[in-house]
């Protein structure tokens, strides 16, 4: 059975016996034995494998292994005497897998540019800080599901392919066939696009089961080519019945915290090269967030505090128009150094389904903005009266028939309800200290770009 790296590096050298499969990363000769480096992805560290010439194939193969390369690995652990390492691998044998033409293979002993590595999507995951990036998302998505999973949550596989426009902004790739024929089918027999949004149907869900939640694949045929946006993205919506705003802004702000803490917890070596290498005091923003109580504003408030500041924004600030990322990050980063909920924001800037004010001028609306992001988390109440979500679908233009069964939900049994929205992505960014949205993502799709 083959052993990773990470629990090797944990083991107390006993001259025990593993076997390790994984890929080069730097070998050096000495007169009679190599040191070769080899990790294997389960970590950041890795293990140094001592060669002698006593094995079969020393002069054939391991003098001539090269960056990239693929091995497999049995030999005895021992204390290592070297610096900043306990262990090492004594090689019984090593067998080279597949070769690494050195003269091509693009990734060698030395830093890459982000830029560059995203030409070769396909090997960037081999690197110290992409490797990192993969391990702390698959960790922060194991989190998710355990944070809702705990607190009795009911996952909802929400559809990709869908007829609803939960945004209204006509941003979603439609899905059309016989193309090939000069004809775009209806292949539903009505139009129908990739989502922007599981929400719609979750609060199907939500009206049966009380709280659930999706976290999926959705897309936008948005063409903003930034370092904050994707074509292809996750995310992670809950939805909560018998739910007002208030309770759903202490479930976002807790959910928050918890998945924070837990990649802190629990990937602390790629944490620390994230704090290291890509953003100084990254741990110390993170543990700030954990331990302080987010602060709370109206949307009006806020526009006050912008218009009041005598700060020069590149986008100017006046009531009714959408806050921009440098008004968010002037209020996270400079006014109140901490997270911010923004609440109550226009009703002609935000979707049909947020719940009306009484004042008629505002939604029950929150967005979450941390440093150095901005917008995280965005979120409302729903509209659970009926005839209030009937005269904001028509103000909207949208077809009241090909929302009928959204509407039912407020006919039968209508209960006020919230939820929320965290793209994942977004996240990740957060959590890793990356300024761009495409390093966090595997494979990032943007406009006139998909590779892989």
């Amino acid at each position: 059975m083959k052993s990773r790296v990470k629990n090797i590096l944990k083991t107390e050298p006993a001259d025990q016996a593993f076997t390790v499969c994984g890929w080069v990363r730097t070998k050096r000769d000495t007169g009679s034995f190599s040191f070769v480096e080899v990790n294997d992805g389960s970590c950041l560290s890795n293990l140094q494998i001592i060669a002698d010439q006593s094995l079969p194939n020393y002069a054939a193969d391991i003098k001539n292994i090269s960056t990239g390369s693929s091995v497999v690995v049995h030999g005895i652990l021992k204390a290592s005497p070297a610096k900043g390492q306990a262990v090492e691998l004594h090689a019984e044998s090593l067998d080279v897998v597949g070769e690494a033409d050195a003269e091509v293979y693009p990734l060698q002993k030395k830093r890459h540019t982000f830029e560059f590595l995203r030409e070769i999507s396909h090997l960037r995951p081999r690197t110290n800080a992409l490797g990192a990036v993969a391990r702390v998302r698959s960790r922060l998505s194991y989190a998710v599901h355990q944070f809702f999973q705990e607190r009795r949550f009911v996952q909802v596989h929400t559809p990709i392919i869908t007829t609803s426009d939960c945004e209204g902004a006509g941003e979603m790739f439609q899905v059309v066939t016989g193309q090939e024929k000069g004809t775009n089918d209806h292949f539903f027999g009505r139009s129908a696009g990739l989502t922007v949004s599981g929400q719609l149907q979750a609060e199907v869900y939500a009206l049966a089961l009380g709280d659930v939640y999706t976290f999926g694949p959705t897309f936008r045929a948005e063409n903003s080519n930034t370092s904050r946006h994707l074509a292809e993205f996750w995310m992670i919506e809950p939805e909560m019945a018998f739910c007002d705003l208030q309770g759903n802004m202490k479930m976002a702000e807790e959910m928050l915290k918890y998945l924070l803490q837990d990649a802190m917890d629990n990937c602390p070596e790629d944490m620390q090269l994230f704090n290291n290498f890509i953003e100084k005091g990254l741990l110390k923003k993170l543990q700030t967030v954990v331990d302080k109580d987010f602060a709370h504003i109206t949307y009006t408030e806020a526009v006050d505090r912008l218009c009041s500041c005598g700060k020069q924004f590149e986008y100017p600030v006046r009531w009714g128009i959408d806050l921009q990322s440098e008004h968010e990050r002037y209020l996270t980063e400079e006014v109140f150094q901490r997270p911010l909920i923004v609440t109550d924001y226009p009703a002609n800037i935000k979707p049909f389904y947020m719940r009306l004010s009484d004042d008629r001028k505002t939604v029950a609306a929150m967005d979450i903005l941390v440093p150095g992001i901005g917008e995280i988390i965005g979120g409302s109440q729903r509209e659970e009266r009926l005839e209030v979500l009937l005269s904001r679908m028509v103000e909207a233009g949208i077809n009241l028939d090909d929302y009928s069964w959204y509407t039912d939900l407020r006919r039968y049994g209508s209960v006020p309800h919230s939820g929320y929205g965290l793209g994942f992505e977004r996240l990740v960014q957060f959590v890793t200290g990356m300024t761009n949205i495409r390093e966090v993502i595997p494979f990032p799709r943007t406009p006139g770009s998909a590779p892989c």
